[in-house]
Formats: structure tokens, sequence, C-alpha cells
């Protein structure tokens, strides 16, 4: 088996879990994701001794970086002006640390829930009013990512149709832009609300795919498991993923008392053949 051709995966790690798997990332210059900076406690207090760390951290790693981008609270469908300036306030802080850490990547939360999916054929102009509003919170997010050289990518939340998001991208009309497939949200979503498997998410992403959060669930709670513990067909995710032209972030994700097993998790991936 030739595994120098297989995907090479990292992970998405907060700072006391990324410090021990530093040398495990480094051994393949894996993608690693910072996901310290969702917290509006850690926003708002000590967020630049956190990035001080990493960027100590980080120091003589050539693998790609990306960030979690603030989320809680953060609906991109708001149209009330006042929240609207939240949403833009805690995004661009989000950028901020993006350009001190030298982060090519900030995920953002789709907007898109089952509800909407069940009613966009019933409520007129619903669609519309969500891209629109979408449109106003991120424009001066977008032009911030661009200036920086950094992209934003929309993470599968609730989403039951994948090609929504991907219209919504369109419509966003920037190459800083682009689309995240979360693994575990794509399979509960098939499980609870009738969407399409993991792999037609990917499928449908074609070349916005930019970023993949790797994790399995059972499709009853978004359970974060390491890959195999759940019910994800993972040789029709891998098979999606090798026929995407795009060169997507790939990260595990996964709940803190799983991280430190990552490794392990991937040396079972690999010996399936499935990726390094």
């Amino acid at each position: 088996m030739n595994t120098t051709q297989l995907p090479v995966l990292g992970a998405a790690l907060s700072i006391n879990s990324a410090e021990p798997l530093l040398p495990w990332i480094r051994e393949k210059n894996r993608d690693l994701e910072i996901q310290d900076f969702v917290f509006p406690g850690v926003l708002d207090a000590h967020w630049r001794e956190i990035a001080q760390r990493y960027d100590r951290l980080l120091d003589g790693h050539r693998g790609r970086v990306g960030l979690h981008g603030p989320f809680f609270g953060l609906d991109l469908a708001a149209f009330d002006p006042q929240i609207q300036a939240v949403i833009q306030s805690r995004l661009l802080q989000g950028l901020e640390i993006c350009e001190q850490l030298t982060a090519t990547q900030m995920v953002v939360h789709s907007p898109f829930t089952a509800w909407h999916h069940q009613n966009f054929g019933h409520s007129s102009g619903l669609k519309d009013r969500i891209y629109e509003a979408c449109h106003e919170n991120l424009a001066p997010v977008i032009a911030r990512a661009q200036d920086i050289g950094c992209t934003l990518v929309l993470e599968n939340i609730e989403d039951v149709d994948p090609a929504e998001r991907r219209r919504l991208t369109q419509y966003l009309n920037s190459d800083s832009v682009k689309i995240s497939v979360d693994t575990g949200h794509a399979h509960l979503a098939h499980d609870c609300a009738g969407a399409p498997p993991v792999d037609y998410f990917i499928k449908d992403a074609g070349a916005e795919l930019a970023h993949v959060h790797i994790q399995d669930t059972d499709g009853y709670a978004d359970r974060h498991w390491l890959p195999g513990k759940g019910r994800i067909n993972w040789p029709a995710f891998f098979e999606a993923l090798g026929r995407n032209a795009a060169n997507p972030h790939l990260v595990i994700e996964v709940q803190a008392q799983y991280q430190a097993t990552i490794p392990e998790c991937v040396a079972q991936l690999e010996a399936m053949g499935l990726a390094q």
C-alpha cells in the first residue's frame, strides 16, 4: 500500500491539548485548527496571552493553521442592525487573531437550520432575507479577510441541503469565502432531518471545499467521537474526498477527552488505507 498518496489529517485543538500533540503535528506538517478563541470570556480577557503562547509553540511548524471563529449567539441570518454590529465586532476580532497567528482560514457557522429547510417553500422571501442578512453581516468581515489573506469557511451546523450553503457562498461572491463540511453534523442531519449522507456533502462542495471537520456520531447527538466510533461510512467519505480536486484543511475535531488518542486513531485509518 502506497501511504504517501493518502490524505494527511491534522487536528482541531486548544492550547493545552496542542502542546503534547505538537510532535505528531510537526511530523508531517499537519493542519492545525486553533479553537481557544470561540469563548467570549477568552475574547474579552486574555486572548493576547494565548496567542503569544501559540506564537512560541508554532515556531518552525510548516503546516497550515486555521482558527475556529467566534460563534456563540452569532447568527449570520440576523437582520437587526444592533445585533449585526456585535456579530461583525466578534468576527473582526477573530480575524485580528488570525492575522497575529498567520492563520489562513477562519471557520464561521452556517445560518441554515432544519426549520429553514422545511419552510423555504412556504414562507415567501425567507431565503432572500437570509442571503441579504448574511451579506450585510459579512461584508466588512470579508473585506478584512481579503486584506490579510484569510479565507472564511462556512461550516454546516443544521444544514439539510448541502447545496444551500454552496449557493450562499456563490452569492457572497468572494474568493475569501469557501465551504467547510463537518462530517458529524452532516450525518446527524442525515439521520434526523433526511439530509443526504456525508459523502454527498463532500461531492456537492466540489471545488469550493476548503475545510473539513472530521468527527463521528451515532446520528442522535453531536457526539464528536473519533472516526470509527460511530456510524459514518468512512470509506465512502474518503473516496469522495479523494475524488475532490480541492486541497481542504483536514482536521479531526473531537471532544477533549479523546484528543490524546488522535494519533492512534489516525494510525488505524492508515492501516485501513484511508488516511495518514
